[in-house]
């Protein structure tokens, strides 16, 4: 698939994001090869570590609406939750390196990384309030445990965008570099990591997770439930089509779905 690019070597699979033209918004195909890649490599003992990256100017502006809105989540197995899956059951170090935006997915995903690297100008955003949606990718769990509650309210009740140096003020970020050195930041660290004795980082990796791996679980079972019971309501049809058309959302005479049980 040309819209994630793979490349390996001295133990450090390279994925890239590739659609720079669409701000590297995830398609439904791109989360189900994305998970594919991963599943892949876990059982590679050739491959000690994962490097993430994009292509272009911004890193992911999270799901392309076009194709969300042709191939929304449903009950069973979708592609977004098949990529949830396999990042809480992925053992392998993961590095990302962040430039431009990071909008949504484009955030979340990254709660599933151990290093987080940013230049100075990135963008974050958890915008789904604006799209009359909730938290994704296990991150109602992941946020708040690391940044607490009124922090985490700050971020998705009000969907507001915040720079690189409040998300590693947060911990959301590993380190804020140069544009110059992000992806030499990265790389460096990707081969410090493939030089490590592989059985322990494993295990060690496995011992920081496992603690809120039930947590987690159960955030994206909670997350999936009420996401497809909003997608599908009055609320997310006002906000998607205002935002396709480029026009400010009006709420006035819609009525929120119940809450899912």
């Amino acid at each position: 698939m040309s819209d994630i690019l793979t490349e390996r070597g001295d133990g450090i699979l390279r994925v890239q994001l590739n659609r720079p033209a669409q701000k590297n918004a995830m398609t439904s195909a791109m989360y189900t090869y994305l998970a594919d890649i991963l599943n892949e490599a876990d059982k590679d003992d050739a491959i000690r570590v994962v490097l993430w990256h994009s292509t272009g100017n911004v890193f992911c502006a999270g799901n392309d609406l076009v194709d969300f809105l042709k191939n929304p989540p449903r009950p069973g197995a979708f592609p977004q939750g098949v990529l949830m899956e396999t990042f809480v059951r992925f053992e392998k170090p993961i590095v990302a390196a962040v430039q431009g935006t990071a909008i949504g997915g484009g955030t979340t995903m990254l709660t599933h990384c151990d290093f987080v690297y940013a230049v100075d100008s990135v963008k974050f955003q958890l915008p789904f309030i604006n799209l009359a949606l909730v938290p994704e990718f296990g991150s109602s769990f992941s946020i708040p445990a690391r940044v607490g509650h009124l922090r985490a309210a700050e971020l998705y009740l009000l969907g507001e965008p915040f720079t690189a140096a409040r998300a590693a003020e947060l911990g959301l970020v590993t380190r804020v570099v140069p544009d110059a050195d992000l992806l030499t930041t990265a790389i460096a660290t990707a081969q410090k990591l493939a030089a490590k004795p592989s059985g322990a980082l494993l295990a060690s990796k496995r011992l920081l997770k496992e603690p809120s791996i039930r947590q987690l679980k159960a955030a994206i079972e909670s997350e999936s439930k009420e996401f497809m019971e909003r997608v599908s309501g009055p609320e997310a049809k006002e906000a998607l089509s205002a935002f396709l058309e480029k026009r400010p959302p009006n709420f006035s005479k819609t009525t929120a779905p119940v809450a899912a049980k």
